[in-house]
């Protein structure tokens, strides 16, 4: 059984090894999925796709001509793939929803940590023999109020991890989890209060239509002056222009992103070898009070080994003609056309 991964990147491919166990030849291939590669699937029953791989419709209906039954998505989020496509031809798709909360929380939160106590600043300096202090004066995270955008797995995890630290939580979600708040005095509140209110901002919403922008210079500018804000989830949640533009007034105290609104193509690769061509990305890590990983966050030993075990297992309930869990279905027919009311 074949099974095509795009976007095989060396520090995952000794896991998705390991969970194939030698019941699938997996054939890996460097190149995100697009509508020119999607060739490379031909001769198998299923693809394996990454966060910035094209799942378009003229992407699927080829990967379909080519026999492919299953889009197996090696992420929590599946923005980059057109469900209503797949499902209308009849392509099966799962994503890992649950691989590592812990990964991407305790990443968020180490942006906050480095950005506060300006590691990258100090260790710069020591290199250097310079021990000033006079320019790293950070704050205590104990007693600050941290706005929590998105309380699903990840953002939950946050929140328990906050709460040990002493913060005053706040969340925004269209689901509210009670649990939450009884747990950790999570008070849910309007997307205008959170951001009046948060000394620091975490986003982790899932990226669609709705959520696109969902901090855009409106937002930015309702927040305290001077505030932190942190985007684990995805991208474009961020107006990225308007933030650079609140962070030259300093509306914006603190920029930490582990992922980018213009990241395809550019994220996941080695571009030293010639001049950064992102102007606005450019612009932003010559600030010293951003700091900037290459969507980074999932990337622990423990997730890694979770999205190849998840992903084939899935695989392997399908071909056994068992559902999964991690599945994602198309919407009931009531349900799809109150959404369109």
């Amino acid at each position: 059984m074949n099974i095509t991964v795009f976007s095989a990147y060396p520090f995952e491919r000794p896991y998705l090894v390991a969970a194939a166990q030698q019941h699938y030849t997996l054939q890996f291939a460097h190149e995100a999925l697009n509508l020119a590669t999607a060739e490379q699937a031909a001769g198998s029953v299923a693809v394996a796709i990454f966060v910035n791989d094209d799942a378009s419709a003229p992407v699927l209906e080829r990967l379909w001509a080519l026999g492919v039954r299953y889009l197996l998505v090696r992420s929590a989020g599946h923005d980059n793939v057109d469900l209503p496509a797949a499902h209308r031809l009849g392509l099966r798709v799962a994503t890992v929803p649950h691989y590592s909360p812990f990964a991407i929380a305790e990443h968020a939160l180490a942006l906050m940590l480095a950005l506060n106590r300006h590691l990258r600043q100090a260790d710069a300096q020591v290199r250097r023999a310079d021990f000033r202090l006079d320019n790293l004066v950070g704050f205590d995270l104990h007693g600050k109020t941290v706005g929590i955008i998105g309380c699903g797995t990840i953002g939950g995890t946050l929140a328990r991890l906050l709460h040990g630290f002493g913060c005053r939580l706040l969340g925004y979600d269209v689901q509210p989890d009670a649990e939450l708040t009884r747990r950790y005095d999570l008070e849910y509140v309007p997307l205008d209060t959170l951001c009046e209110l948060s000394d620091v901002v975490s986003l982790h919403a899932p990226l669609t239509p709705a959520t696109r922008h969902l901090l855009d210079a409106r937002q930015l500018a309702r927040l305290k002056p001077g505030a932190m804000l942190i985007n684990t989830g995805r991208g474009a949640l961020l107006d990225t222009a308007a933030a650079l533009a609140a962070l030259d007034s300093g509306q914006l105290g603190y920029l930490g992103l582990d992922v980018y609104e213009f990241e395809k193509g550019l994220f996941f690769n080695d571009h030293s070898q010639q001049p950064l061509q992102d102007e606005l990305l450019r612009q932003l890590l010559a600030r010293p009070n951003v700091l900037v990983t290459g969507h980074q966050g999932f990337l622990t030993r423990d997730a890694l080994t979770n999205i190849a075990a998840t992903s084939l297992e899935t695989l392997g309930c399908w071909l056994a003609g068992q559902p999964a869990p991690n599945e994602l279905l198309p919407a009931p027919v009531e349900a799809a056309q109150l959404a369109a009311c």
